[in-house]
């Protein structure tokens, strides 16, 4: 049965997870950690990719990023996956497949999503009881989003930088955001979507993208087919396809 192609678009943020074969760890050292977030700001760089944030676990990565071509999310994990599987063989004297197969991801509509979903990545050490507040964690982008630790790999996104008039002022506005947590239903939202490749978004943004790439792109209902909304007056696709 052929995959289904990815839903990525230029210009718009893509929500990303690879997790390990088997979920086994990926991570050993912090030596690990920090050759991964070296090859992550090189191969963005080549890719044309901007990095909004990240959180490394033991046995999966998030990505927060957006490109300027539909390929560059597919090149820069292809680039940067290899390199660090070498990388891990070499050093561990392993074998093998590590990553579980292709990697996930869905496209997140920027005024609404976006920032729920940059703190979706960076809560996850709390989700997962390994720290009870974000700044705890080492290897994630929320010291540098809240607390302005110095981070050359990361790109700030134009909604981030709205937060305030400079870095003090949206470092603050950003720690509010982390007062309380997320409901249950948007981070099912979020796993739903990224797990099926679909959008995470409103009905309207999934109808543009699904013009866009003349396809579905949202979770199907039961019944019949739904047909693709016909594109509004003076209305510009949002971008093109990439498998």
């Amino acid at each position: 049965m052929p995959r289904r192609p990815r839903v990525i678009l230029p210009d718009t943020p893509l929500h990303i997870i690879q997790r390990g074969n088997n979920r086994q760890a990926c991570f050993a050292a912090d030596e690990d950690y920090c050759f991964y977030l070296d090859w992550l700001k090189e191969y963005s760089v080549k890719t044309g990719c901007s990095i909004h944030a990240y959180v490394l676990m033991t046995n999966h990565v998030h990505l927060l990023l957006s490109c300027a071509s539909s390929e560059g999310a597919g090149a820069l994990m292809k680039a940067l996956g290899q390199r660090y599987v070498q990388y891990l063989n070499r050093t561990y004297r392993r074998s093998g497949t590590l990553w579980e197969g292709r990697f996930r991801s869905c496209l997140a509509q920027e005024d609404t999503y976006f920032l729920v979903c940059q703190r979706y990545i960076e809560l996850n050490p709390v989700r997962a009881e390994m720290v009870s507040h974000p700044g705890e964690y080492r290897w994630s982008s929320y010291r540098a989003n809240a607390q302005g630790e110095a981070n050359m790999l990361l790109s700030p996104h134009p909604l981030y930088l709205a937060l305030g008039a400079d870095a003090i002022a949206r470092q603050e506005a950003y720690r509010a955001l982390f007062r309380f947590e997320l409901e249950p239903a948007l981070v099912d939202s979020i796993r739903q979507a990224t797990s099926g490749n679909f959008v995470l978004g409103d009905g309207r943004f999934g109808d543009q993208v699904a013009r866009a790439l003349g396809r579905r792109v949202m979770p199907g209902k039961s019944g019949r087919p739904r047909k693709l909304p016909e594109p509004e007056s003076g209305e510009l696709p949002l971008g093109e396809k990439v498998l």
